[in-house]
């Protein structure tokens, strides 16, 4: 008996979860009903509360379907996207975008998810009644769905639901009791008078007030939003594939043949405005987590706290009947700053893509059902509905919103970051040492810079050779996918084959032949370094201009 007792037990135990889980889904698929699963990692206030809603509106329309969640935490919606489309189980839809590296979630799009670019240009049929009746699908969106559209695959791959963004929060009665202020400035200068003039304040229990609520989590939200994009002039030196954008291989590139270094005017600005904004943070933030920085804002111990529309909803229930929350977008040095005013070009652009983004799983029994139901949620009337409860931006043009969102309205005109020193290996981990020690005040920018440049130069070219070795790795990848669009081009016949062609011949271009010019450029001046004279990618030479201005 000591012996069969255990087997016995375990086997109690697995038929035991046996029924459980069998009589959980035949509670959730009753007998001639379609039950479609919705996988997301959303477990903000009123998120699943939304979908739920949705759902039930949908089933008055469609009795026979019902939609089921399965909510994941975020830290682990990675490795449970991996084994569920690996394993053949994943939901019918899932959200895309989280836990993953971006390269690895284009190819579970492209091997596991159903391509959506036939649905975009056919109008959505929920739409009928309002001014988007008979408009394609995707010019209902804010975005013209350039969230959903992945380059590489050439297909839209998933509908967005929701908009995001990211602000300064504040609390208004504070500030206006510590600096007599109305509204938060959005001048940089100003802010600056604001938080000096709120430190000087003592709080309950003695303890100063603290003007900005920071954390590891949210000092990263005022790199992307205002110290990143003062680099925006640094493109000018390094964007040798003219792309726009300053790759981590193109810095490595500008910074070995000389054209860019720390003594670059906009890099040197970056790094002087982030000291000038942290100091203001709270002592120790680069050790707090977000939830404690949250905590001390709604605790009305600190004055801003920068975060997005996805915690709007959640501040304004934990600031209810305490205090009124204001919204300003970052500040920003006014063209006439005597330090800042040459540097600093504009707003931070803000792309209007599509965010909440769901794809269909190819394992989807009923795909034309699931389809369904995301047409419905980005309906006009509905999607509207569905952020409402939840306090985000709906997708869908002429849509309404909170007016406490309606700061959040994207800048279309602006800059971007163009600084990326994550060649990985050693280069990346050096660096994540010196900029914590700069982060906490422990060194200056002048150290960081005299450790990190010889370092950078020299071990980085070992990094560097690495990102073109695994570059070279991923020509086979590439061939293989090109040789799949190659089959269905010549599968194809009248005008999808002319389409599938002109996919093919931008693919190999995109993937191929420009990719190899960039390398051996990139290798030539590495090997070689500056070429004397050599304009920089976006100068031209007397000649060239003589001849563009003759029209010869």
């Amino acid at each position: 008996m000591k012996k069969i007792l255990p087997i016995v037990l375990l086997l109690g135990a697995f038929g035991w979860a046996c029924a459980t889980i069998l009589m959980s889904r035949t509670a959730e698929a009753p007998a001639g009903t379609i039950t479609l699963r919705m996988g997301h990692w959303q477990l903000e206030t009123s998120v699943r509360e939304a979908i739920a809603e949705l759902a039930r509106d949908y089933q008055q329309l469609h009795p026979e379907v019902r939609i089921v969640q399965d909510a994941v935490p975020e830290t682990t919606y990675g490795p449970w996207v991996t084994t569920q489309l690996i394993g053949g189980t994943a939901p019918d839809m899932m959200e895309v975008g989280l836990g993953l590296a971006y390269q690895l979630w284009e190819i579970y799009l492209h091997r596991y998810f159903v391509p959506l670019t036939s649905v975009v240009g056919r109008p959505n049929p929920y739409n009928r009644g309002t001014e988007l009746a008979g408009v394609p699908l995707r010019l209902t969106m804010k975005d013209g769905m350039r969230g959903a559209y992945y380059e590489k695959l050439q297909d839209y791959m998933t509908i967005t639901l929701s908009q995001f963004g990211v602000r300064v929060f504040y609390n208004r009665e504070l500030l206006k009791q510590l600096t007599g202020l109305d509204k938060a400035p959005e001048d940089y200068r100003k802010f600056l008078a604001a938080c000096a003039e709120i430190k000087k304040h003592p709080g309950p229990g003695g303890r100063m007030y603290v003007p900005i609520a920071g954390s590891s989590y949210h000092v990263g939200l005022w790199e992307w939003m205002m110290f990143d994009p003062i680099t925006y002039g640094a493109m000018r030196r390094a964007d040798f594939n003219r792309d726009g954008f300053v790759g981590n291989d193109e810095q490595f590139v500008a910074f070995t043949s000389g054209r860019l270094g720390f003594d670059y005017p906009s890099l040197h600005a970056r790094f002087k405005i982030f000291r000038e904004i942290t100091e203001n943070f709270q002592a120790g933030y680069t050790g707090l987590s977000r939830d404690e920085a949250v905590f001390l804002f709604a605790q009305q111990k600190a004055v801003f706290l920068s975060t997005g529309t996805w915690d709007a909803r959640s501040l304004q229930q934990q600031t209810e009947g305490r205090f009124t929350v204001g919204v300003i977008d970052f500040p920003r040095p006014s063209a006439s700053d005597p330090e800042y005013g040459g540097v600093v070009e504009g707003p931070t652009y803000e792309q209007p893509q599509g965010g909440f983004p769901f794809g269909i799983t190819r394992t989807c029994k009923h795909p034309e059902a699931a389809l369904d139901f995301l047409l419905f949620v980005a309906a006009k009337k509905n999607n509207e509905k569905f952020n409402r409860i939840i306090g985000w931006i709906p997708s869908v043009k002429g849509t309404k919103m909170d007016p406490l969102l309606q700061a959040f309205e994207p800048h279309l005109n602006g800059v971007y970051s163009n600084m990326n020193f994550n060649l990985g290996g050693e280069t990346l981990v050096k660096w994540n040492q010196l900029y914590s020690l700069y982060q906490v005040g422990q060194i200056s920018y002048a150290d960081l810079a005299k450790q990190f440049a010889p370092f950078y130069k020299e071990h980085g070219l070992k990094d560097f050779m690495e990102l073109q070795r695994d570059w070279r790795r991923d020509l086979r990848t590439d061939e293989q996918f090109l040789a799949g669009i190659r089959a269905r081009a010549l599968a194809a016949e009248g005008p999808e084959a002319a389409s599938a062609w002109v996919k093919y011949r931008a693919l190999t271009a995109a993937r191929q032949v420009l990719p190899e010019i960039a390398h051996a450029r990139q290798m030539k001046l590495v090997r070689e370094g500056p070429e004397p004279g050599a304009p920089n990618p976006y100068e031209y030479s007397p000649a060239v201009l003589r001849k563009a201005r003759s029209g010869s």
